[in-house]
């Protein structure tokens, strides 16, 4: 015969387990000896042992006392049914473990492989993360809407980093990040992307600056509010580049005329760092 203690280890379960089992009434309490205490013999260890291996699996405590008291057959079935939930609970959960290695990839888990390769070549050229990070969630809604423009936008991408002035606004951009609005810098990184835009309109079309996909107008704004969020100094550089003659940022558009005559360019301004004027398109 067992005490109540030794019928909880061979169970493995506590004592206080044991005697919620027996408030519940899922587990008879069997007579005292003469010195007050229970004792319990073989057959209440595998009794409540089937009763923690139900309530484990997660069965409800009601359930479990009806399953006690059923037959063989109905027993079994509902085991097999216990069985069929938890077969179901485990690849749900491991589905979510997939969720979070993708999480570990970080960049890859909402974007295609040639748009995070795009990334990270702009944090190989030294670009701050923060504008990478905007040009990241600005790519997540454009991927979510248009993800069959993905190559077409990346080829133009790439194109662009390939042209060293491109590339350095980009950098200019990543140290614009600690100017104050009226830095006289953001005037003139202005005059260089107005210059640079307006060459390539003349180059090579418009169409080649502005949109460059059908980007619906609301998406363009939100896109536009990532990198103001992260990039403050953008909000103003949009305005010069206004007074310049090109509006917007996402989907660059020419204003004829401009509103006011542009400040004179700056050719021998050095640029160190970067103003891509479309993001991330």
């Amino acid at each position: 015969m067992l005490t109540i203690g030794e019928l909880a280890a061979y169970a493995g379960v506590t004592v206080r387990a044991v005697r919620h089992y027996h408030a519940k009434g899922l587990l008879p309490e069997p007579e005292r000896d003469h010195s007050g205490y229970r004792r319990y013999d073989a057959g209440a260890v595998v009794e409540l042992i089937r009763i923690r291996t139900l309530a484990e699996a997660g069965v409800p405590l009601a359930r479990v006392r009806e399953l006690l008291q059923a037959g063989e057959e109905e027993f079994a079935s509902a085991v097999a049914d216990i069985d069929g939930r938890l077969e179901t609970e485990i690849r749900e959960r491991q589905r979510h473990r997939a969720r979070i290695a993708r999480l570990a990839s970080g960049d890859s888990l909402a974007l295609p492989p040639e748009v995070v390769g795009f990334l990270d070549r702009l944090r190989a050229l030294g670009v701050d993360e923060r504008i990478v990070q905007a040009e990241r969630d600005g790519w997540i809604p454009l991927v979510a809407r248009s993800r069959e423009r993905v190559p077409e936008w990346i080829a133009r991408k790439r194109e662009q980093i390939a042209d060293q002035e491109f590339v350095d606004f980009y950098l200019a951009l990543s140290a614009a990040l600690g100017w104050s609005d009226n830095d006289p810098r953001l005037v003139e990184l202005a005059d260089r992307v107005a210059a640079y835009v307006t060459r390539l309109a003349e180059e090579r079309g418009e169409g080649y600056i502005g949109d460059p996909g059908g980007i619906e107008p609301a998406l363009a704004e939100l896109m536009d509010a990532f990198v103001f969020d992260t990039v403050p100094s953008a909000r103003r550089l949009i305005k010069l580049l206004k007074q310049r003659g090109w509006a917007g940022w996402t989907t660059l558009q020419r204003i004829n005329p401009p509103p006011t005559a542009p400040h004179p360019p700056h050719p021998e301004t050095h640029l160190s760092s970067n103003a891509a004027p479309t993001f991330p398109p």
